[in-house]
């Protein structure tokens, strides 16, 4: 008895812990969504209550007239495919020629790619903007990057410092180099060349791998903030969903901007939330192999 006993907590105690830590990360995602139901009244009175006196969308209609909701999430979205796509190529091809090219210097430069990773990404802010703002021919500068606003004032700013991953080249180059050499020679003797070997055996071979960078690549640019603010002080235009949000909050009332943010931040979390949905067995298979790696 007590050996059943013993293997039913030992059943159990893996469930429970999985699901308390379930209900603890869900606990602020759903005090989210129901605080962009409440009202002023709602959000102020004491003690506090999670669920709102009434379910309305009132707040996320003011906060689709307040933040310009459309023409944020289309900076949000143009600029997160944008470097979701470089990272996806650069990052695939890095690792294919670190993986499987036999060239002088291999070795050091995977290794110098692995220390980018170790630079603080707060270091590289003001060398990104210097640089985008000295870019030859662009926003009405010179031969010799003087004169105008360089590429500050282009959607390309947002993407362009993100557009490269040493993450992402160390993902790739682990998975890539898991493939056998034999198909790969393989498909050299049957006419292919390295472009051809890339994208016709080595993507197909590691999508799990391309579908979990992308989920990262595309949350983390979503969700980026410190860039977007300094290239949004340069122009307005260029203002994403997080400047957006933030900027809203400084001007109104504390007990009526919360409940807009959270219907903002609910709304800004579905393209993410879908697109983790939709791509989650590929994703769940590249965290798995990763581990395994």
């Amino acid at each position: 008895m007590r050996r059943m006993r013993g293997r039913r907590r030992a059943r159990v105690l893996p469930w429970a812990v999985t699901v308390t830590g379930a209900l603890v990360m869900a606990l602020p995602y759903a005090d989210m969504l129901l605080t962009s139901f409440k009202g002023p009244g709602d959000y102020a009175r004491l003690p506090y209550r999670f669920l709102p006196s009434s379910f309305g969308l009132a707040n996320y209609r003011d906060a689709v007239d307040r933040l310009d909701l459309p023409a944020l999430a289309r900076t949000s979205v143009l600029t997160s495919l944008a470097v979701t796509v470089s990272v996806l190529c650069t990052s695939s091809l890095a690792g294919y020629a670190l993986a499987k090219l036999r060239f002088p210097g291999r070795g050091p430069l995977f290794r110098l790619v692995l220390a980018t990773m170790m630079l603080p990404p707060f270091l590289l802010l003001i060398p990104h903007f210097l640089i985008l703002a000295h870019w030859p021919l662009a926003g009405g500068n010179d031969l010799y990057g003087h004169g105008g606003s360089g590429l500050t004032t282009s959607i390309a700013a947002l993407a362009l410092p993100f557009s490269v991953s040493a993450f992402g080249i160390f993902l790739m180059r682990q998975f890539i180099a898991a493939i056998p050499d034999e198909i790969l020679e393989a498909a050299r003797l049957d006419g292919a060349g390295e472009l051809t070997l890339w994208w016709r055996v080595v993507l197909p071979q590691t999508a799990p791998a391309v579908v979990t960078l992308a989920l990262l690549t595309f949350t983390a640019t979503w969700n980026e903030y410190i860039w977007a603010l300094l290239i949004s002080t340069a122009d307005p235009r260029l203002m994403t969903l997080p400047v957006g949000m933030q900027l809203l909050q400084g001007r109104l009332d504390p007990q009526r901007t919360t409940p807009l943010l959270m219907a903002s931040l609910v709304l800004s979390t579905l393209p993410v939330l879908a697109l983790f949905l939709l791509l989650q067995r590929h994703y769940v298979r590249g965290v798995t192999q990763s581990m395994g790696a």
